[in-house]
């Protein structure tokens, strides 16, 4: 036996072992169903099954006048976005393509592989590089979201090129997908964020006069449209893989059936996605608000699905309840409340920069969109931070104005306040507050490892703090740069050295089993969260490493001195191992290593500088860029890595001895102009801040 296919049998064995009897006997009946319908498979150049026409029209349309109502500053990003699209440029995570004007369906920019568009989707394995390439750059195109961009373009200029490209791609795309042909019809999130696409791009173009030929009069477009619908009611995310999976799958099910109501079964996918959708979001979000999964991204992509989704079936006349309602607003809420001064959220676990759908100009950051989208839903709460409405907001507000109802259940017990600790889910901001600028926030992780038995999206991060100061990231989470083909990569962005924590023995204290398998998950349990107005306290502890000879605990404090300026850490570890302390920079900040005080400044975003006072009794060493040992990266999305400062700390654990870090920030009247301060020596630097900070305590 290889030791390729001892490997695969291998990551089955420990796949199978994170599952319920329940989920094994769903999935088994779900192979024996993908067997079945081999002979439904409509190959390529086949024609496909015409329907009865039916009263088949499209009434989800947006109010006439609305085009008129979004913003000149969104408007004049989306056109610029969508000229340098129909001359087939676009960012597809990282890698810069110039092949959008007529793409290739099937193939991988990055491997240059591209795969067998007739094979049978359930015989294709998407974990294997030889057969799709990076399939995350496959699957992306096939979105179609650079496709809705082009109808909004079309929606706000009426430029008839817009509308063209879009027809002739959407064509090219249905004519090359037949139903389970090729590696498009492998994954029900897939189907279920397309199906989105889908009716935004027939709303948009609804005074285009080739419309209704496109789509309704279109036999190939109802049956494409058709069998996303089949195949999302008949296999879903189920069990250990009920995520965020399962929310697009519901809320692309449930957006297509009411937007396009065009079937006998329509009724039932409308009524059983809705009750779907309701379940798993109510499974998959913390009371508080936070989605379970505990990676920011998908806290963001899994709150839009729902509010695309509620939006839509209020549009229809079949609003969710108002359980729902409250639940998506918590969510909204919680996402306000995460933000830095620069609108940024965390960026913990993992991201792939998903989103619902693709109405404005792409950008780096969607945080502030989905406040202006949910602004626009629930209302904004006088604690917000401020941002303007865009296309997104404007659109779904026109479409589902009442969309949902804000009223009893959902206003009551919102925050009067922004919220700092999230008990149920162990997060825990520290953050200075106004008139203290610029912001010093901080984020703890004190929750659990990941969602679900497997959880896929988690990092082996327990206690790791990220922390900024005026947006700019100082103490960096760093990131998530590959999911499949980079298995090194992979592993280092969910390592636990690859956080701001402590690792022991040189393990992760969560165990992995895969890239979305974690075997043994730490445990951790939050000890202190207090804020009494001039410090803010966290504690916390885990049990990662209790498998370790002898066992070993982690414990850590973080303490906030808001007037001083000043994040303490004390870390305590019992067990005797040898120990590593990693702290990771942003990419903004250079760092000076003097023994154990770094000067640490930023001149090119803020002109900010702070000093790290780094534990005695370790052995501090810099890494930039490195391979050997992988130390030093920054991804400030998949696909994407720039080199940056670690700092390591090496050294034997010992009982009953505390690790103390400080960091010490300079206050804002102290910070010298950029140019002053490139000229500075680290010396200085340092002598400064312990003059300014002298006494502080």
């Amino acid at each position: 036996m290889s030791s390729r296919v001892a490997a695969k049998l291998a990551w089955y064995a420990a796949r199978a072992g994170r599952m319920s009897p329940a989920e094994v006997a769903w999935r088994a009946r779900d192979q024996a169903l993908r067997l079945a319908w081999q002979r439904r498979q409509v190959r390529p150049g086949q024609p496909a099954p015409v329907l009865p026409p039916g009263e088949r029209g499209f009434t989800a349309v947006l109010p006439p006048g609305t085009d008129a109502l979004v913003p000149g500053p969104a408007r004049d990003a989306v056109l610029a976005s969508a000229k340098a699209l129909l001359a087939g440029e676009w960012d597809v995570l990282g890698v810069e393509r110039t092949d959008l004007a007529a793409p290739d369906w099937f193939g991988d920019p990055v491997t240059g592989r591209r795969s067998d568009p007739g094979r049978y989707c359930f015989r294709i394995s998407t974990r294997s590089a030889e057969q799709t390439g990076n399939i995350k750059q496959v699957w992306e195109i096939s979105r179609l979201q650079h496709l809705t961009l082009l109808a909004t373009a079309w929606y706000l200029s009426r430029d008839e090129a817009y509308a063209d490209r879009v027809a002739a791609q959407l064509r090219s795309w249905w004519q090359q997908n037949p139903f389970l042909s090729g590696v498009h019809w492998t994954s029900g999130i897939e189907l279920g964020v397309r199906l989105i696409s889908l009716a935004w791009i027939r709303r948009l173009l609804d005074d285009w006069p080739g419309a209704a030929d496109l789509f309704e009069r279109n036999p190939l477009a109802v049956a494409q449209i058709r069998w996303h619908q089949q195949y999302l009611s008949a296999f879903r995310s189920r069990g250990s893989s009920s995520n965020n999976h399962v929310i697009a799958e519901a809320a692309g099910q449930l957006v297509a059936s009411c937007a396009f109501p065009w079937f006998t079964e329509t009724p039932r996918w409308r009524r059983d996605s809705a009750a779907l959708l309701t379940a798993e979001l109510a499974h998959n979000t913390y009371p508080c608000g936070l989605n379970r999964e505990l990676a920011s991204d998908y806290h963001c992509f899994v709150t839009e699905l729902g509010l695309l989704a509620a939006a839509e079936a209020q549009a229809s006349g079949a609003p969710l309840g108002q359980e729902t309602a409250a639940l998506l607003c918590a969510a909204v809420d919680c996402a306000a409340a995460l933000l830095d001064e620069r609108l940024r959220p965390p960026r913990q676990g993992d991201g792939d920069e998903g989103r619902a759908v693709l109405l404005d100009a792409p950008v780096p950051n969607r945080w502030p969109g989905l406040l202006a989208l949910g602004g626009a839903q629930f209302g904004r709460l006088g604690w917000w931070p401020a941002v303007p409405p865009d296309v997104t907001s404007t659109l779904v507000r026109a479409l589902a104005p009442a969309a949902p109802v804000v009223a009893g259940a959902v206003t009551d017990g919102r925050p009067a306040q922004r919220p700092w600790h999230f008990a149920d889910a162990g997060l825990t901001l520290l953050r200075t507050g106004a008139g203290q600028e610029p912001e010093i926030w901080c984020r703890c992780d004190g929750g659990p490892h990941g969602f679900l038995s497997i959880a896929a999206h988690a990092h082996a991060d327990a206690l790791s703090v990220e922390v900024r100061c005026g947006g700019v990231d100082v103490l960096a989470d760093p990131g998530t740069f590959a999911y499949q083909g980079d298995p090194d990569w992979r592993s280092y962005s969910r390592s636990t050295l690859g956080h701001n924590t402590v690792q022991l023995a040189g393990a992760d204290q969560s165990r992995a089993g895969g890239p979305f398998l974690w075997l043994r998950h730490a445990t951790t349990q939050v000890t202190e969260a207090r804020d009494d107005g001039g410090t803010v306290c966290w504690a916390a502890g885990h049990d990662g490493y209790l498998a370790l000879d002898p066992p070993a605990r982690h414990h850590r404090q973080v303490r906030l001195d808001r007037a001083a300026r000043r994040l303490e850490i004390t870390d305590e570890v019992t067990g005797g191992h040898p120990l590593a302390l990693a702290f990771h920079l942003g990419p903004d900040v250079e760092a000076e290593l003097d023994g154990t005080t770094a000067a640490l400044r930023w001149p090119a975003a803020t002109a900010g500088r702070a000093r790290l006072e780094l534990p005695a009794g370790l052995d501090w060493s810099l890494h930039r860029g490195s391979t050997e040992p992988m130390l030093g990266w920054y991804a400030p999305g998949l696909g994407r890595r720039v080199p940056s400062v670690t700092l390591i700390g090496r050294g034997v654990a010992t009982p009953g001895t505390a690790l103390r870090t400080q960091l010490i920030f300079a206050a804002a009247d102290t910070v010298c102009k950029q140019s002053d301060v490139s000229l500075r020596t680290s010396d200085a630097l340092v002598g400064e801040l312990s003059s300014t900070h002298e006494g502080a305590g």
